[in-house]
Order: C-alpha cells, then sequence, then structure tokens
C-alpha cells in the first residue's frame, strides 16, 4: 500500500507519520510519501526518529500546487490529509491563508485523488466546526455552526469532501477531534505555550474568567482513531474522535501549575477572544461502535508526559520562541 500523509511534519501529522512507520497501526509495511510545506508550524526535526527511513519520501510542497499533487498522488491507494492552517488567533487578524490552504488546498488534493483513482481519502477536521454547545456532547449529525474563520474554512474543507463523495463517487471519510496536546505542539497554543513560558519563568495567559470548556486529546489516541478510521470506516461517513476529558480553561491552568509546581501569582488575565466559543464536547460513540476507537491516555498521565517531553527537549522549542509567545 502507498500512502499519501499531508501535513506530516507538522504536530499531528508527523506523529502518525512516526507511529505508522514504527508499525503501530494495522497499515503496517506501507510506503509512505510526506507531503508538507515547512511552513512556521511544519519542523523538519519532527520526522527525525523515521529520517531516512526506507519506507518514507518527504516530498516539501504546497498542497495548492495542483501539478505537484497530480505527482505525487500516482499510485497512491490511501490520503491521510493532515495539512491545515490552524491556530484561531492567527484566522481572526487575517484568514486569507485558512481559505486558501484549508478550503483551496484541500479542493485541489481531492482533485487529483481523483484523477489517480485513490482509494480512500480521510480528511482530519475539528470539533471546531460544529460552533459552542451549552450542554452534553455532539455528535456527527450535529449542525455545523463555526464561528470562527479558522473553523468556517474547516467546515467549507469539510463540505467539499463530502461533496467528492457524493459527486464523484470518491471513498471519503471524515474525523473531527478534540483540542490535542502532546510532544512536538507548536509553543503557539495553549498547553505548550504555558508550559514553556513556565518554564521559562513568564507568566501565562488565561483568556477571560477561564470558564470556557474544552475536550482534550492525546496526540497519540487521536492518531490511534485515524487510523482506524482509515481501516475500517465507512465511505462517505464522518466519525469524532473525542478525549472525554472535557475542563476548563481554568481548571486546565490549575492542572499544569500543579504539575510544574507553580502557583496562580504565574497567571495574567487577558481580554477574552473575539467570537470565542465557550463549550466543547464531542460524544465519539460512533467511531467506538464501528472503527473500535477508545481514548487510552488519562490526562493526568497525558499532561504530565508532555509536561516533561517539553522539559527535556528545550532544544527543539526554544528557536520556536525568538521573542516570547504570549
Amino acid at each position: 500500500m502507498r500512502i499519501l500523509v499531508t501535513g506530516g511534519a507538522g504536530f499531528i501529522g508527523s506523529h502518525f507519520v512516526r507511529e505508522l512507520i514504527a508499525g503501530a497501526y494495522g497499515l503496517t509495511g506501507s510506503d509512505v510519501i510526506v507531503v508538507d510545506k515547512l511552513t512556521y508550524a511544519g519542523n523538519l526535526a519532527n520526522l527525525t526518529p523515521v529520517a531516512g527511513h526506507p519506507a518514507m519520501r518527504f516530498v516539501r510542497g504546497d498542497i495548492c500546487d495542483a501539478a505537484l499533487m497530480n505527482d505525487v498522488m500516482r499510485g497512491v491507494d490511501l490520503v491521510v490529509h493532515f495539512a491545515a492552517e490552524s491556530h484561531v488567533d492567527r484566522s481572526i487578524t487575517d484568514a486569507d491563508a485558512f481559505v486558501r490552504t484549508n478550503v483551496a488546498g484541500t479542493h485541489t488534493l481531492l482533485t487529483a485523488a481523483c484523477v489517480a483513482g485513490v482509494g480512500r481519502f480521510v480528511h482530519v477536521s475539528t470539533d471546531e466546526v460544529y460552533g459552542s454547545i451549552e450542554t452534553g456532547a455532539w455528535t456527527e449529525d450535529y449542525p455545523l455552526e463555526p464561528n470562527s474563520p479558522y473553523s468556517a474554512s474547516k467546515a467549507a474543507s469539510d463540505l467539499m469532501v463530502r461533496a467528492f463523495h457524493v459527486t464523484h463517487g470518491l471513498d471519503t471519510c471524515i474525523t473531527r477531534a478534540s483540542n490535542n496536546y502532546g510532544p512536538y505542539q507548536f509553543p503557539e497554543k495553549v498547553i505548550p505555550l504555558f508550559v514553556t513560558n513556565l518554564l521559562e519563568g513568564a507568566t501565562v495567559p488565561l483568556y477571560g474568567d477561564g470558564r470556557n470548556v474544552r475536550d482534550w486529546l492525546h496526540v497519540a489516541d487521536h492518531c490511534r482513531g485515524v487510523a482506524l478510521v482509515a481501516e475500517h470506516g465507512r465511505a462517505g461517513e464522518v466519525y469524532n474522535i473525542g478525549g472525554g476529558t472535557p475542563l476548563t480553561n481554568r481548571q486546565l491552568t490549575e492542572t499544569l501549575l500543579e504539575i510544574m509546581g507553580k502557583d496562580w501569582s504565574m497567571v495574567r488575565q487577558v481580554a477574552d477572544r473575539k467570537g470565542h466559543d465557550f463549550r466543547y464536547d464531542l460524544d465519539y460513540g460512533k467511531a467506538t461502535a464501528e472503527v473500535g476507537y477508545r481514548p487510552a491516555t488519562t490526562l493526568k498521565s497525558g499532561l504530565a508526559a508532555t509536561v516533561q517531553w517539553y522539559k527535556d527537549n528545550a532544544a527543539w522549542w526554544q528557536p520556536l520562541k525568538p521573542a516570547r509567545v504570549e
């Protein structure tokens, strides 16, 4: 089998590639083509553990480049599409790159996949396309109500994937995941931002009153869920991949402070983000029933291991924060 992984040098994509090459999934023995533009969040260092492996080929390129995508798509059996602009704050100040990469780039890939006769196209999306939910948890049939330019661009890409399945018969699956955390995450995201700031002796910025709720999912669980959907998901279906661990931002902050031996004096409250969704929570029962997905990493152990990774790998993250990200 030949597998094309887009965004494979990013945080989540690189974890998938490292585990795929290591034989952690049922897709073992595959040849893997990794495509990544290496923007600020893409980093070849993320692939160091598998660099030079005979089963992997790295291609630096833009998923909006139709000629390149047509070329790398030849002979591909499975596409796992992680490549995306994903930081909400950046989308609020400048949404252009989000529309280009997340919508136009996904369209380019889908078109190339149809031309090449790809067997399956797995599109990795986000719970943020659902908007905000006051109580309960989203199932896959919940209406899409995105509230940020980022989530709107992902919702648009989800609909494009659906359209290519219905119109062109492309075998597609969509996964929608909770907030990810784990090693190699770029330090603009809340957990690595807070951890690295605290390691540097800097304060951490907490939006508003800290009552916003997010469901947290370790990257290892997320990628295993994506692999299960790639292997066993039904064509044309959407699968939620959740962590089952919703926390307020304040609770998350308190947990990180406790792990790192810090107190609330290291927290500074900042003005809330525009259009800040209040609460996310995913029902992943469908993924459990149909593909056998369940999260395996507890939040307590996952956060402790993540903090330790950043402590042990300052050489990886310090160059990414030349002017402290706050």
